[in-house]
């Protein structure tokens, strides 16, 4: 208990002798997420589901809204309904920590001691905040809470299409940068064989696409959706080798195109698989949805862990890389490793910015472990809205056009640092 309450846990200081205090903080944060959604996936799997039952009042609601009874039988998807329950505790501790640091600049301010300490009453606030949020009382709660994860989720696919961009073009520049440097055509031969990789999955992708969601006759939306999709990622892939571009951006290429568009692919598929169908499923265990919290997790974590290579996403993300300061010199000269205090002069990530980017990311998953379904007003049956499809599909164009943004601004704006 007292190295939970401590300002760095002594635990973490011993594994990672090297790590800022920063990059403690937000991996234990990221940490919290990680447990809630572990939860989640617990509460909707088949044997835990039915226990469900045994809470007091959980599997009967008590409200009247929008003309339901007041004694609702939800034994149908009590799993779907801990799991909304679990992503509004989480999204509220979340939210209660993004406006509680909003205007923290440096590790001098009191609040930069609730951030970077107190992590087992943060626990128990947790904990708190999932019991009575089982106590929330049925009626417009899921239907409401819904549209909030919604709104929620739009943002965060974006932000994970921003980092697959910035790590699209850090891995591009880096091999490139290596292959300069050594000389070494393998570098070049291992870029060509990576980019071939991912088109090749993202065709093989598309071409499952309209096998498994179109028909001959029928099925239009889905055969324009993926249509539109496809004749989208051809031209972000041309305009990414054009002569002006390359000569704006030399590192500019095929590499980032081909991940854009695996993922764009991706996007494609998770929205066809929520198109309303005759059929109601209350699980989320298919393939889009695993794919979804894979690249969640592996997001998630970039956000923790580091910065970008690059000044403009930085400033977007509201992080920099700063210097460690003096503790860290003193410590190294003193051959003492242990965790220390970087933001003495200035934080290096706006604290209030990642709180709400684990919102976000707590909507997020809380969509994809329900399959972006939702009850109808009698509270007895799942279905999948177009509400889902648009919103996916919306923000996989958004990203595409975020892309071919990153690759014109230096010729819009050739005053402006684009490094």
């Amino acid at each position: 208990v007292s190295c939970l309450c401590g300002s760095a846990p002594c635990l973490l200081c011993g594994c990672c002798p090297s790590a800022r205090n920063s990059t403690i903080s937000r991996l234990l944060f990221t940490f919290f997420l990680f447990l809630g959604t572990l939860v989640s996936i617990i509460m909707i799997i088949p044997g835990v589901e039915k226990e469900l039952h045994k809470l007091p009042g959980f599997c009967r609601g008590s409200g009247s809204t929008l003309g339901v009874q007041a004694d609702v039988d939800c034994s149908g998807f009590l799993g779907h309904k801990a799991v909304y329950r679990m992503g509004f505790a989480t999204a509220a501790f979340f939210f209660l920590f993004a406006m509680l640091m909003v205007c923290v600049r440096s590790s001098k301010d009191p609040r930069a001691a609730i951030q970077n300490g107190f992590w087992f009453f943060k626990f128990l606030l947790l904990v708190g905040l999932t019991v009575g949020a089982f106590y929330i009382p049925d009626g417009s709660f899921t239907t409401v809470w819904f549209y909030f994860g919604v709104v929620g989720s739009f943002p965060f696919i974006l932000i994970q299409l921003i980092l697959l961009i910035d790590f699209a073009h850090s891995w591009s520049q880096l091999w490139l940068r290596n292959a300069d440097e050594s000389n070494a055509k393998g570098w070049y031969a291992a870029l060509c064989t990576v980019t071939f990789i991912f088109y090749a999955a993202s065709i093989t992708a598309i071409a499952l696409l309209y096998v498994y969601y179109t028909k001959p006759q029928g099925c239009t939306e889905g055969k324009v959706l993926i249509s539109i999709n496809l004749i989208l990622c051809v031209i972000i892939s041309a305009i990414s080798i054009l002569p002006k571009i390359q000569e704006a951006q030399p590192h500019s290429g095929l590499l980032q195109a081909s991940l854009i568009t695996l993922y764009t692919v991706f996007i494609t598929w998770s929205a066809l698989a929520n198109v309303p169908t005759p059929q109601t499923l209350t699980t989320w265990w298919d393939a889009p949805s695993i794919v979804g919290l894979v690249v969640f997790i592996l997001c998630t974590l970039f956000i923790s862990v580091r910065s970008s290579d690059h000044t403009q996403v930085n400033k977007l993300m509201l992080t920099e890389e700063s210097g460690a300061g003096a503790g860290a010199e003193a410590a190294a000269e003193s051959g003492v490793h242990r965790a220390y205090d970087n933001e003495q002069e200035g934080v290096t990530y706006s604290y209030s910015f990642f709180h709400l980017c684990l919102l976000l990311a707590a909507l997020y998953i809380m969509m994809t472990l329900t399959n972006w379904y939702r009850p109808d007003d009698s509270l007895q049956v799942l279905h999948s809205p177009w509400t889902a499809v648009w919103v996916k599909i919306s923000s996989s164009w958004a990203g595409l056009l975020l892309y071919v943004w990153t690759l014109v601004a230096p010729l819009v704006l050739p005053e402006r640092d684009f490094s």
